[in-house]
This record gives C-alpha cells, structure tokens and sequence, in this order.
C-alpha cells in the first residue's frame, strides 16, 4: 500500500502554508499527497441570496488552487485531492485513519500569545490515530527555518513508552539528513515521595541526574543501532518538560511530542507538555500518540 500524508485545506493562507510544509515532507519521504477539503452545506439563517451549487463550486476552486499551486512548486509531488461533504474533524479523521501524517495549518498570533491552534486543531490532535504535525504561519508563509535545523525529539518514561515518538523523529530526521536533539527533562521529586526502592536505584546511577540520563540512553539505544546515519545529541535538563523542551527547540526545524492515547472524564486530551509547545512552539510541532 501507497505511504499516505494528509494534509486539511480551507483556503486561508495557513492552511495553504500547511501544504506547502506537506508537499516537501511528502517528496522527502517518497509518500503521496492527500489534498483534504471539508465542506458541507449548512444555510444560514440569515434574509441573504444562498445557493448550494454556488457554495459547493467554491469549495472546488479551493481545492483546484491548492493543487496547481502544489503541481507547479513540487513537480515531483504525487498527488491526490478531494472535497469531503463533511464538517472538517470527522472527514479529516476519516482520511487520515490509514496515513502516516495529517498535517494542519496555525497562525502566529504574537510572541505572548503564541500560535492560535484553533477548537478544531485540538480536537484532531486528540483523536487522531497518527502523527499529527502543526504547521506555524505568519501571512501565509511558513515559519522560516521550518525546514532547516535539528529535529528535537522529548523522551520521557521507558523504553517502551517512547518507542514510537522517536521512530517518528528517527525516520525524520534520517529523511531530512538532519542531526536530532534527544531531550529528557526532569524535576526533583517532593521530599515525601522518596522512597527506599527509588533512592536506591538513584543511587546506583550516582545520583537522580546521571539515572536520567542512563535511562534516555536506554530508550535511544535501538533507534541508534536502526539508523546509524542520524547524528544524535542527548540532552537532559532539570526543569518542566514544555519549558526544556521550547528552550531546545528554539532554531530547530521539527519539534516531535508524544500524546498518551487514554481517555479522561472529560474526553480525549492532548496533555500539558503537547499544548504547551504546540502554542508557543517557533516550529512546527508533531504530535505523536502512543500507549
């Protein structure tokens, strides 16, 4: 079967940044192109002249410049497009349930305020079953250096925990030739949480620091044997995980997360690492699920 990137269009001038950013991973990656516009006729409740075939024309022109303007910047590109009658979550789930990557669109909104994700962006991010990767914009061009840099990876847990987070960031940056920052960002533990068992295997290691970073090596270790050619630096940082990781991440190209697939009371969540970096992030972020 045909490696399938999926990247959501509406016409605004992030989404057609967030296609572009998609076109070049795609030829990377020597994956095909899913061109995705959601569109379905809802009439306003308004005293205003609407016509469905009018609508539904536009919706075409939409997907039409998208895919000449992809056909003539990445003539190497394969590519597929479509208009799915549908609101954009649940046709861009639909799409993307057999895909490698689904790919959305952000603006800028500011140095303090970060990068609007956007209602439907978090809930794609929280359900998606793969990698989901937000592209930044400002103006309609992509953030740049969004290409260039180092792929910054967070590890955090065992070596099964993160297993398929840095198989995404691996496979990235072997594809892009580009070095990777392995980050494992730690905190202190509260004084009433030391236990005997814990200090013990510190201990061991020579104190909580170096026990971190035997573990972040543990967890790499496999990834380095399967692709030799990716320069790799390990990075462990006493501090919170969205903090480090922003601070890592400042000139990189990628910046890759993981999102523990567990539903809550409230329904599915990104968490509060992803959410961080994914709204103040100067780069792209990939969002990765695992168990």
């Amino acid at each position: 079967m045909e490696r399938t990137l999926v990247v959501g269009v509406d016409g605004s001038p992030e989404s057609r940044a967030a296609a572009d950013w998609a076109a070049r991973e795609a030829v990377r990656r020597d994956m095909r192109l899913h061109v995705v516009h959601a569109w379905s006729w809802q009439p306003l409740a308004l005293p205003v002249v609407q016509d469905h075939d009018t609508e539904a024309g536009r919706a075409q022109e939409v997907l039409e410049e998208t895919r000449a303007e992809l056909t003539r910047r990445h003539p190497r590109l394969s590519l597929t497009a479509e208009v799915v009658p549908d609101a954009p979550v649940p046709a861009l789930l639909r799409a993307a349930k057999d895909a490698e990557m689904l790919v959305l669109g952000s603006r800028g909104h500011g140095a303090l305020a970060g990068f609007l994700l956007g209602s439907y962006g978090q809930q794609l991010i929280a359900a998606a079953e793969c990698p989901v990767v937000s592209v930044r914009a400002r103006h309609g061009i992509a953030v740049p250096g969004s290409d260039e840099g180092e792929v910054v990876v967070g590890q955090q847990g065992g070596v099964a925990d993160s297993a398929d987070v840095l198989r995404f960031a691996f496979e990235t940056a072997a594809s892009r030739k580009a070095p990777l920052r392995a980050v494992r960002a730690w905190n202190l533990p509260p004084v009433y949480g030391y236990s005997p068992g814990s200090m013990w295997i510190a201990d061991r290691f020579g104190g909580l620091e170096p026990f971190e970073k035997a573990a972040l090596e543990q967890a790499l270790e496999p990834w380095r044997t399967r692709y030799p050619e990716v320069d790799v630096v390990a990075h462990v940082e006493l501090g919170g995980a969205g903090h480090v990781l922003l601070s890592a991440a400042s000139d990189a190209g990628l910046l890759v997360v993981g999102r523990q697939v567990r539903e809550s009371g409230l329904g599915t969540r990104i968490g509060s690492t992803a959410h961080a970096v994914l709204h103040h992030s100067a780069c792209p972020v990939a969002v990765v699920p695992h168990r």
